[in-house]
């Protein structure tokens, strides 16, 4: 049993066989698939049986949460994703920056379809595009924020089943809400710390320093300039990760009787600014 796996992450085999016919069962009725996923951590918040889920449907990525995620990093995981012959496009879906360029991707994904469509006699005929994230990507935002009204259920809930929902967003188009619950890689011990580092793992089921001395393992090795400056540690990469959070602690004031440093609220702290974006915009993969 990995490290992770110790933090008592639970995932449920029956749902996941449920979701993968629900997709199959689905996909003949859709001409395009929209996958999003979390631009801090694009490889870590992925279905990893998708591809072999949708096999060769059109697809489209949409790189959400963009706005705390380095503008550079996703900039290459574009170019990744553009070297492969897909689409990506950094959004947010929460103030819907980047939004505006999903309809007009689409159409021009689906040109050969609008123009089957056409020659069949089909002109209006909608485009059809099923909406697929883990939870908390943002998905039902993304539907909702689409569709200008709260349609979507903004809870994804494990064993929550539903009919098919489909949302006219106008432009010819209708998105169709993923039936079922898709799940990441979490057998891969780092996909799942990842996830736990962004919110995506309800922190009352870990172990909340166990979290914050790896995501500053993380951090002093990607960003230490943004330790060292919001915390006051010199040198971060010289430190231990259990220096660090008692910099953290000592910086904000948490000192226990006795002046010994509250590492616990320090690193719920942490974990808070790290996820708010006050230490800045903060990409952990790289393609």
């Amino acid at each position: 049993m990995n490290d992770f796996q110790k933090q008592n992450v639970q995932w449920f085999p029956g749902h996941m066989a449920k979701t993968r016919r629900l997709i199959k069962a689905s996909l003949p009725m859709v001409d395009l698939v929209a996958e999003i996923l979390d631009a801090r951590v694009p490889k870590s918040s992925r279905n990893p049986e998708l591809l072999n889920l949708i096999g060769t449907k059109p697809r489209i990525v949409l790189l959400n949460k963009s706005d705390l995620a380095d503008d550079n990093v996703t900039k290459l995981w574009v170019e990744h994703y553009a070297a492969k012959g897909v689409s990506a496009i950094p959004v947010n879906c929460s103030s819907g920056k980047g939004v505006n360029r999903f309809a007009p991707l689409v159409r021009r994904e689906l040109g050969e379809v609008i123009a089957a469509n056409k020659a069949k006699g089909m002109v209006g005929k909608p485009l059809s595009v099923m909406v697929v994230g883990i939870p908390n990507t943002g998905k039902s935002t993304f539907i909702n924020r689409m569709a200008g009204k709260v349609k979507a259920k903004a809870a994804d809930k494990p064993g929550v089943t539903r009919q098919n929902q489909w949302f006219d967003i106008g432009d010819g188009i209708r998105l169709l809400d993923t039936p079922g619950m898709l799940w990441p890689k979490f057998e891969d011990p780092e996909a799942g710390k990842k996830l736990a580092f962004i919110g995506s793992v309800k922190d009352e089921i870990l172990d909340v320093e166990w979290l914050a001395l790896h995501l500053l393992t993380a951090l002093k090795t990607a960003y230490p300039e943004r330790i060292a400056e919001r915390y006051g540690v010199e040198d971060p990469q010289q430190s231990t990760e259990h220096d660090l959070l008692e910099a953290v602690a000592r910086r904000r004031g948490m000192l226990l009787s006795g002046g010994e440093t509250d590492t616990l609220r320090a690193a719920v702290t942490l974990l808070d600014e790290f996820r708010g974006g006050k230490l800045g915009k903060i990409t952990l993969e790289r393609p």
